[in-house]
């Protein structure tokens, strides 16, 4: 776009400009078409609400926008009582862990030109948890399950002064998918067994014993697999492979379920 001097208005009353001939041009046409969106919102609200209701919203949006501008447009220029969660807004945080046209996705990881914009888009919170308002749920249930599977480093030996406990490419692989988890809880709170029972560990606490199960540089595989070796835990799953389609960062949860599965079998 053309760049322009002091301008002054003529005779004619024409726009000029000091200096040279160029005059100001309008801004160019960048080709970006934008689209109205309808999304349909399943809004709770604890103070006023006995059931969570479903609200529409009209959205003005582009193809290259996510689910999550979206929702920041309707909290910022619709309606500011809109409750959701989200930080870093790039699929790292896994605070803005959602359902989405009945799928658990993240909304900063889900774009607008991936979903049938003829028909409205349903957004809701993550089921099985407890809901507390609007997208929000009480995150502490799925907390507590991490915690209890002892989600860290346990090891007996002592590395000598300056040095690192060493590791090779071969190990780091074996458990290299199952360290990429962000505990948005995606694929727990896209588990049936889940759903139904609330005191079931769920895929994302298994996930993240499987990371030290495995890991060589650990010495208390065998106390994880003793508290996954319960009747809420491993043998709960039933493979419905929904975990694993859930998961925003491509683990392949099912396979580490049976991986501890056939660990305890062989201990």
């Amino acid at each position: 776009m053309s760049t322009v001097l002091d301008t002054r208005t003529d005779a004619a009353g024409d726009r000029v400009a000091d200096g040279d001939d160029r005059v100001e041009q309008a801004p160019e046409d960048t080709g970006i078409q934008s689209f109205l969106v309808t999304f349909n919102i399943r809004r709770f609200d604890p103070e006023v609400d006995d059931e969570p209701r479903w609200v529409d919203y009209d959205v003005e949006l582009y193809s290259t926008d996510r689910v999550l501008d979206a929702l920041h447009k309707i909290k910022w220029e619709v309606d500011g009582t809109l409750t959701f969660r989200r930080s870093c807004a790039h699929g790292i945080c896994g605070s803005d862990a959602m359902r989405i046209n009945g799928r658990n996705r993240l909304a900063c990881k889900t774009l607008i030109k991936d979903l049938d914009i003829s028909q409205p888009i349903y957004v809701e919170a993550i089921k099985g948890l407890p809901l507390e308002k609007d997208l929000v749920v009480d995150m502490e249930p799925f907390f507590a399950s991490y915690r209890e599977i002892k989600p860290f480093l346990m090891a007996s030996s002592t590395p000598e002064p300056g040095k690192e406990r060493i590791q090779s490419i071969a190990n780091r692989e074996i458990f290299d998918d199952t360290t990429k988890c962000i505990l948005c809880a995606a694929c727990t709170s896209s588990c049936p067994v889940f759903w139904t029972d609330g005191q079931y560990f769920g895929p994302a606490a298994i996930v993240n014993a499987h990371r030290f199960i495995f890991d060589s540089r650990d010495d208390a595989g065998d106390v994880r697999l003793d508290i996954l070796n319960d009747k809420e835990g491993v043998w709960r799953c039933r493979t419905t492979f929904n975990c694993t389609e859930a998961c925003p960062r491509g683990i392949e949860v099912t396979k580490a379920i049976a991986e501890v599965k056939q660990a305890l079998l062989r201990a």
